[in-house]
């Protein structure tokens, strides 16, 4: 089985580079689908309360037959769970769903900084940790600014910033807010979904190597330093995308990909998204 490399995140854990994502697999197909990643060789796989698709995600994992501690399982927190002050009752209901005495990383889903309250939020997160409900904490989608009040109140740094990265979107802002606090990148929407795969630089190294477009980006994240975690329904594209190890990009190929950078979201913007 492929090696993934691992990433040592600020509070001396490790995760592994290379995930599965679940966002927007249906809820009846989840356990199917994590199952594939599972035997392609995926051990890492992220989630969310909001998904609507953890229970398949443990019911993937209890049939597995893998170890525990061979597992990397992120999930995340919720708005309207934080918000209402339920944070620890939130974990508690996913890790019920998840099969799970634990979580290697749990994430504030988004800021949603019209009131602040993701600082509470933080807190009771940094009581879960203490609690060994999970072994990290982190959170997702937060500009620097975001990280910067984390900073000024909380007394753990988060572990991981979760944010939408790839080639049309690199957030190099908030990927350098990441370094200052020693915070890890990790990539969702890494491909774009699919947007990027016809730039040129992109494709000339697909050709290059022999290999798709897909697992060009791929490649890049990894050399990158980036966690990210492609998502798929497909058995033939979730075996594609972990089929990455056997190629490198050259200096000039990876500075090619950086140059497509032109501000294009697939999601919304962390200032002015403050969903219920």
């Amino acid at each position: 089985m492929t090696a993934v490399p691992s990433v040592t995140l600020n509070d001396g854990t490790s995760i592994p580079q290379l995930g599965f994502g679940v966002w927007q697999v249906p809820a009846d197909q989840a356990e199917s689908v994590v199952a594939q990643a599972l035997e392609t060789g995926y051990r890492h796989i992220d989630t969310a309360a909001i998904y609507g698709n953890e229970e398949g995600v443990g019911a993937a994992i209890a049939s597995s037959g893998i170890a525990r501690e061979d597992l990397y399982v992120t999930t995340k927190l919720w708005v309207s769970d934080f918000k209402a002050g339920r944070t620890k009752e939130a974990l508690a209901e996913s890790l019920q769903k998840l099969r799970l005495d634990y979580v290697d990383l749990y994430l504030i889903h988004w800021p949603s900084p019209e009131d602040e309250k993701y600082l509470q939020a933080w807190a009771a997160m940094e009581e879960l940790q203490s609690e060994g409900l999970t072994r990290s904490i982190g959170v997702s989608n937060f500009l620097p600014e975001h990280l910067d009040r984390v900073a000024q109140t909380g007394s753990v740094t988060p572990a991981v910033n979760q944010v939408e990265i790839h080639p049309a979107l690199q957030q190099r802002d908030i990927q350098q807010a990441n370094s200052k606090y020693g915070i890890a990148t990790q990539a969702w929407s890494p491909l774009a979904q699919g947007a990027v795969f016809g730039d040129e630089p992109i494709v000339a190294a697909a050709e290059a190597h022999g290999v798709t477009p897909a697992q060009v980006v791929i490649r890049w994240h990894l050399q990158r330093g980036r966690i990210l975690f492609p998502k798929s329904v497909t058995p033939d594209r979730i075996r594609e995308n972990f089929d990455v190890f056997g190629f490198e990009l050259t200096e000039a190929e990876l500075d090619a990909i950086d140059g497509l950078e032109r501000d294009e979201r697939t999601g919304m913007h962390p200032a002015t998204f403050n969903p219920r």
